[in-house]
């Protein structure tokens, strides 16, 4: 099967009009050629579809996008949803349920969220031309994960996980695996998730799709197995004050049947996004190339550490309670959050070595 994968898709209020008239062109420019001749096309839809005003209480932004969103997803040809996860529940039960009635009526299909737990442990199969293709959605812990007795997006788990992947692919020709997690506006990944994506390889996935960083990572091929650590947006404009590397992305396409990848990498406009062309795309591909050359060297490693020291003083504060934050943030309320998620731990161990890494060797 031809298959397009497709990153983080929410619209802010500068573009808000174009999601809700289904401005195709404005929105998608000379993209919308890759979107002919798909058997499946899937997209992470990193927001609530609901008018509810009834945010819950978190750390950043609680998105949500009007009904025209759905429109313009059944107009690309969207035929699978994922929707685990950090900002699906941004608006609690009701605009969960008013996310997925809206897909329903669309007639779109969504993946990677359940009444509880284990209901969104459930993998989804696509048959087709005689293949069976698995699809595995999955995120880290952060607000929308769901719990023994609520609803919510089916979470990571380094153990059940790996045996779902296993059941899948006893089943399926192809598990395409797609991982929502990694640390936001980081090129490299973590020594964990490079552990966990090979993992997954190792118990069956053709393909490990990390998003949630809203940035181009790295890519190995591991074992046969196509691991991308970090697609990039698809349609999502900047919000104020984010990384430059928010602009660029990759759309992923996936030959299920030679076992192919492909990255068509794309830039945003002003209200919407267009391919790469020119010295733009050699140098997001370029960049691309060489990054994936540290995860053979080992570089990587220095990239990594260097985003987190970046960052250090955002997780100093996180650890006291600071009068200036706010109280949500106050306290161990942030401290908690940064426990909770996979990718926030992984910048503590990388920061606060134990005494055991500086033992004698």
């Amino acid at each position: 099967m031809k298959t397009l994968l497709l990153g983080d898709l929410c619209h802010i209020e500068r573009n808000r009009e174009y999601f809700e008239n289904v401005d195709m062109k404005t929105l998608f420019n000379d993209t919308l050629e890759h979107f002919e001749g798909n058997d499946i096309c899937f997209v992470n839809l990193e927001c609530a579809v609901t008018e509810s005003d009834n945010a819950i209480k978190k750390f950043g932004p609680n998105l949500k996008v009007c009904r025209g969103t759905v429109d313009v997803m059944k107009n690309l040809g969207v035929t699978l949803c994922g929707l685990s996860n950090n900002h699906i529940f941004d608006f609690g039960v009701e605009g969960a349920l008013d996310t997925m009635k809206a897909l329903d009526d669309a007639g779109i299909t969504y993946t990677g969220f359940g009444k509880n737990y284990e209901d969104s442990r459930k993998n989804y199969i696509v048959e087709k031309n005689g293949e069976k293709i698995a699809f595995i959605a999955v995120c880290e812990h952060e607000y929308s994960y769901a719990l023994e007795d609520r609803m919510g997006s089916r979470p990571f788990n380094e153990f059940e996980t790996m045996a779902d992947i296993r059941a899948a692919k006893a089943e399926a020709d192809k598990v395409i695996v797609l991982y929502h997690g990694g640390k936001e506006y980081c090129q490299y990944p973590s020594p964990r998730l490079i552990n966990a994506c090979r993992e997954m390889s190792n118990n069956g996935a053709d393909v490990v799709l990390c998003q949630h960083t809203h940035c181009i990572g790295c890519y190995e091929n591991y074992n046969g197995t196509h691991i991308l650590y970090g697609q990039g947006n698809f349609n999502f404009i900047p919000l104020d004050g984010v990384p430059d590397v928010w602009h660029y992305s990759v759309m992923v396409k996936y030959d299920t049947v030679s076992n192919e990848i492909d990255f068509v990498p794309t830039v945003n406009t002003e209200y919407g996004i267009e391919l790469a062309k020119g010295e733009v795309k050699d140098r997001i591909m370029n960049s691309f190339a060489k990054r994936n050359e540290s995860i053979t060297d080992g570089t990587w490693k220095d990239g990594w550490h260097a985003f987190c020291e970046d960052y250090k003083e955002q997780y100093i504060i996180s650890a006291n309670d600071n009068p200036d934050l706010s109280d949500v943030q106050r306290g161990d309320s942030m401290f908690a959050h940064y426990l909770d998620c996979e990718s926030h731990t992984d910048v503590w161990r990388e920061l606060y070595k134990t005494a055991n890494h500086r033992n004698e060797k």
